[in-house]
C-alpha cells in the first residue's frame, strides 16, 4: 500500500494538480496533497 500512496504522490507532482488551484488564486501555502491506498477495509493515508 506504501507504493499506490507513493504512486499517488507523484502524479499528484507530474501533473501539477497544484499549479491549477494557485491560477484559481488559491495560495501555494494552503494546498496540501494526500495519497490515498485502499485494500479491502484497510486505509493507508500519506502526505
Amino acid at each position: 500500500m506504501e507504493d499506490t500512496v507513493q504512486d499517488a504522490l507523484n502524479q499528484i507532482q507530474d501533473k501539477k494538480y497544484g499549479a491549477l488551484l494557485e491560477e484559481k488564486g488559491i495560495a501555494a501555502k494552503r494546498i496540501r496533497a494526500y495519497g490515498f491506498a485502499f485494500s479491502g477495509k484497510d486505509v493507508l493515508i500519506g502526505m
